[in-house]
């Protein structure tokens, strides 16, 4: 169980700050009169003593409180460009940002729970004791913004006024950081008491690139202190290491939710869009994909997206599903998007006027970026992610250096794509989620979409994601598991976390008819083994209208489904009238292959999930109930009909 505010605050007590009358003695000093000023609407004692604390450990030459209008955004913006941690492209509010080539993906080796000793954490989870984490933040966070400027910026998680929402203060010495707080949330400044108070607690964000040199990279440390919701991050600046309102904080949303929310709301990693029928009624999803298994793409699909990345869900009074999108922008990979794959979002890119924040992407002599898989032409030198480049070059192990880092990012107000549904993404009761999804990389086992038949099949559909490792993490390879999507930042025991999924997703809080419907998504099943000489995927990017389109219908009750021991899969007819709504046909023998069930796989699958679950404390037994009544189908669906059985003889 984890207990706040339990043991010492580390960063109040390395600022040597325990009183409010010590924080505004500090502030007074430290602060000129603008900025005074500007800080005087926040009255939170305890946010206060936080920021006097972080200004005494960190010794910042000055103060700069961003309240969010338009001249604190601009002072932001130009003191960017000032510093060099950002530079102008050629197109208007378009600028260029380029981590150390060290830091160009979380730093999944340096970052850790803060924790007290006896606290249970997930075996997934990397932890450090709080007297470890006490001793880092005194030896490399006393002075590491000596000569520099302490941002301050108050910001909400969601739309104010949301049940989910929770308040963040934002503090770092870096400029990009504060820009990229701007364009992915929402100011909250003149909100942030009333918040605070509403919802009863906030995040605490403390940051400094320090020297932001090669050398300091090895002792960067991303920490997360449970606790006392404060996160600290030392010597880097890609965004998913500093900008911790997003994973850092969503780490704490996540425990928020599994130990004081149960059967109230989750935190999951997971877009929103909405996609309409053909009744034309808008049917919202929430999907949970690990980095580099089309969350974005799918979110995109949507005829109007709420969000790319994380959603905040509760059960409301009404006794529906409930999501918001704790984030207004988007920090999205880029590599792959191109125009026929992601039309909004190549048009807010490269047509409409949008201000962006590139990173690590190619940038030729015209000063405009350029990235792998735009389907664009695109110049044969320039500088990118590692230095100067040019076409054919190698590093030392004599391997191609691509044009841009495969975990290239735009940073973006999410209202610049066309098909984002802004009123839904501001509407603080947020929208009825009917169909939840949890996709993965799976060359050779699952079919491209199939409906658990119950949710507590569901929730193990979720907990058996599995992946590839991608470049969004640093010091990870092979193939992984990925429960949720979530498991990198679920804080707390398993067991824990589980449970909270079977019992939210299972609550009779539901009112009837509203119980989301629960699904699993593959777009990456190769011709490999299918009885196919093809190469490559088994489908497009494209056919995610299909998948999607089909969920929509069959949670409509439009479409019938058939019956497998994996759950409910889709009838060819139905498909072959949704491909043809994409202007594509879809042969009989393309679905045979597609969705025929290869039971030894499915078999091995499981009992991967088995063994690995196995190894875990006091799970959930439902989720082993699930695991060996399935495989007990199949195999007796194998004595019956073989190794591979053709959906359509159910």
């Amino acid at each position: 169980m984890l207990e706040l505010k339990k043991g010492i605050d580390i960063l109040t007590d390395v600022g040597g700050v325990s009183t409010i009358a010590e924080a505004r003695a500090i502030i007074d000093a430290k602060l000129d009169k603008e900025n005074l000023d500007k800080l005087a609407p926040i009255t939170n004692e305890e946010a206060l003593i936080k920021i006097a604390a972080a200004i005494n450990m960190c010794e910042p030459d000055n103060v700069f409180i961003n309240t969010g209008n338009e001249a604190d955004c601009a002072w932001i913006r130009n003191y960017s460009l000032e510093k060099g941690e950002e530079k102008a492209l050629a197109k208007k509010g378009h600028t260029i940002h380029f981590d150390l080539p060290e830091d160009q993906a979380r730093l999944v080796n340096q970052t850790f729970y803060i924790v007290n000793e006896d606290e249970k954490t997930s075996a997934m989870a990397k932890k450090v004791l709080r007297s470890e984490g006490h001793a880092y933040v005194t030896e490399y966070m006393k002075g590491i913004m000596k000569g520099k400027t302490m941002m301050v910026g108050f910001y909400a998680r969601g739309p104010v006024g949301a049940f989910a929402t929770t308040p963040a203060i934002e503090i770092s010495s870096s400029t990009y950081v504060l820009h990229s707080a701007e364009l992915l949330y929402r100011n909250c400044y003149d909100k942030f008491d009333a918040e605070a108070e509403r919802r009863g607690i906030f995040f605490t964000n403390v940051h400094s690139e320090g020297p932001n040199t090669a050398a300091d990279v090895p002792n960067a440390r991303i920490f997360m202190d449970r606790s006392w919701l404060t996160t600290f991050s030392t010597f880097c600046t890609y965004a998913g290491n500093t900008l911790l309102m997003k994973k850092g904080n969503h780490r704490f949303s996540v425990d928020y939710a599994t130990y004081f929310g149960v059967e109230k709301e989750l935190s999951e990693h997971m877009f929103i869009t909405g996609l309409e029928n053909k009744d034309g009624k808008t049917i919202y999803f929430a999907g949970a994909a690990p980095s580099g298994c089309g969350k974005t793409t799918t979110a995109m699909v949507g005829s109007g997206f709420v969000g790319d990345d994380l959603a905040q869900m509760w059960i409301a009074e009404d006794g529906t599903c409930r999501a918001i999108n704790p984030e207004a922008g988007i920090f999205g990979i880029v590599e792959d998007v191109n125009r026929e794959g992601d039309p909004m979002l190549m048009k807010s890119l490269r047509d409409d006027d949008t201000e962006v924040i590139w990173s690590n992407v190619l940038i030729g002599e015209d000063k405009v970026p350029y990235w792998s898989g735009s389907g664009e032409d695109s110049p044969t030198e320039g500088i990118n992610f590692q230095g100067p480049w040019k076409k054919g070059m190698t590093d030392a192990n004599g391997k191609a250096v691509p044009m841009s880092h495969k975990n290239s990012r735009c940073t973006i107000d999410a209202k610049a794509i066309a098909n984002h549904n802004g009123p839904a993404n501001a509407d603080p009761n947020g929208v009825p989620v009917q169909v939840i999804t949890y996709s993965g990389r799976d060359a050779d086992t699952m079919p491209p979409v199939w409906v658990a038949k119950n949710n507590t099949a569901g929730v193990a559909v979720g907990a058996s994601i599995v992946s590839a490792a991608t470049a969004t993490e640093i010091g990870a390879t092979g193939v992984r598991r990925q429960p949720w999507a979530n498991a990198p930042f679920i804080p707390g025991a398993l067991a824990d976390y589980m449970d909270a999924q079977f019992k939210f997703f299972n609550s009779n809080k539901y009112s009837d008819g509203n119980r989301p419907i629960m699904a699993g998504l593959n777009y990456f099943l190769t011709h490999a083994n299918r009885g196919s000489d093809g190469k490559g995927l088994l489908g497009e990017k494209k056919d995610v209208h299909v998948w999607l389109g089909w969920l929509a219908e069959y949670v409509s009750g439009t479409v019938e489904a058939i019956e497998t021991p994996i759950g409910f899969v889709p009838k060819y007819d139905d498909l072959k009238n949704l491909f043809a709504g994409i202007d594509k046909e879809y042969p009989k023998s393309l679905y045979d292959m597609q969705f025929s069930l290869y039971i030894d796989k499915i078999v091995a699958r499981i009992d991967l999930q088995t063994e690995a679950y196995g190894k875990e404390e006091n799970l959930p037994g439902q989720l082993f109930e699930v695991f060996e009544a399935q495989k007990a189908e199949l195999n007796a669906l194998k004595e019956a009909k073989g190794a591979i059985v053709n959906v359509e003889t159910l």
